[in-house]
């Protein structure tokens, strides 16, 4: 056996304890060590590499992120334009216009008796607790915030934009909504109906039912007009769930009307879901490339963890060590005040794709 194997080139460096060392230093030590360890690492590299190209990254932001305490650290990618667009199930966004509004969650256990919490009216996920009658409160909050709105259809996008805006005059709170709603970083939720924000609109519907109208399909058409637009993507996935398949699926849907597309350049995926039991959640990212989701030359990597262990370190060290190529970045500029979003002060064409000149 050769001494000098192909295989043998890079040493796995033990992890030593620094006192001094911050998230930055830890995670890059941590790419010289096995596992999910070294996956987080080279997750750090991979966004630093989507932040100093000239690419449009897609978050995706499924479970339950907000309630687990990590509502302020995505308005922080929102501010701070580690992102472009998001792309978040309904009860992330309810939850965060829950402690938006000067509500709580609150820490329990998973063990508590349900019964009980039931008779008290508390609802729980996992360890964490909530007053139902807060929830209650809230959807009314929504219904009454739907009904001031024209009677017309709304995409997502612009309903949450418009949801962000009245949140922000009312209570001047930072949050998911208020930061995407002031950086005007556009909101997609193509599974609103499945949140307590859907209740809120239905609740809205029942009092007038010309109120409450979302076009989802209107989602669609925007997300792959995006891309069409700036054809070269990223994703970072958080959760995979719903959010994870519709940036995906804009991938697919742009490169129908414009061949340039080719699947996003990169991503990044933070998933407890795997990939035998066949559930898009967890489908790996090589899986992706044989829909066309992702180049096959793209730079990607799977961190199999919480997403509660994994971004706080992951975001804390990238504040540091991607603070240059952030203050370098040119951010997309949108305009999300009406029904037709624009991108560097040019709209896209009224529900239908853009087509370019071949």
């Amino acid at each position: 056996m050769s001494e000098h194997s192909r295989f043998l080139r890079v040493p796995v460096e033990p992890f030593t304890v620094n006192p001094e060392g911050s998230a930055d230093d830890v995670l890059a030590r941590m790419e010289r060590i096995s596992f999910q360890g070294r996956n987080l690492a080279t997750a750090r590299r991979i966004w630093e590499r989507m932040l100093g190209d000239d690419c449009t990254i897609f978050l995706g932001t499924a479970g339950a992120l907000s309630a687990g305490g990590l509502r302020l650290l995505i308005a922080h990618l929102i501010e701070r334009r580690y992102i472009d667009c998001l792309v978040s199930t309904g009860a992330n966004l309810y939850h965060d216009l829950h402690e938006t509004r000067g509500r709580r969650h609150y820490i329990g256990s998973p063990r508590e008796n349900d019964g009980l919490l039931q008779e008290d009216h508390i609802d729980r996920v996992y360890d964490t607790y909530a007053r139902e009658d807060e929830f209650v409160e809230n959807d009314e909050w929504i219904a009454t915030f739907a009904l001031t709105l024209e009677r017309r259809p709304y995409t997502s996008r612009e309903l949450l934009y418009q949801l962000g805006g009245h949140l922000w005059k009312e209570t001047g709170r930072d949050g998911i909504l208020t930061a995407a709603y002031r950086a005007a970083v556009p909101i997609f939720c193509p599974a609103i109906a499945d949140s307590s924000i859907g209740m809120g609109l239905s609740q809205a519907r029942h009092q007038d039912a010309a109120a409450g109208h979302v076009d989802v399909v209107g989602d669609i058409i925007e997300s792959a007009n995006l891309v069409i637009r700036h054809p070269r993507t990223a994703s970072v996935v958080l959760g995979g769930g719903t959010p994870k398949n519709f940036i995906n699926q804009a991938s697919v849907q742009a490169e129908f009307y414009d061949d340039r597309i080719g699947g996003h350049r990169f991503a990044l995926q933070i998933v407890t879901d795997v990939p035998h039991f066949g559930g898009a959640s967890g489908s790996s990212l090589e899986e992706a490339q044989s829909w066309g989701k992702l180049a096959t030359d793209a730079e990607q990597v799977t961190v199999h963890s919480d997403v509660t262990v994994a971004l706080p370190l992951l975001v804390t060290a990238l504040a540091a060590s991607a603070r240059d190529v952030l203050e370098a970045r040119t951010p997309l500029r949108f305009d999300l005040s009406g029904p037709i979003m624009a991108v560097g002060g040019r709209p896209f064409p009224h529900a239908r794709f853009e087509v370019r000149d071949r």
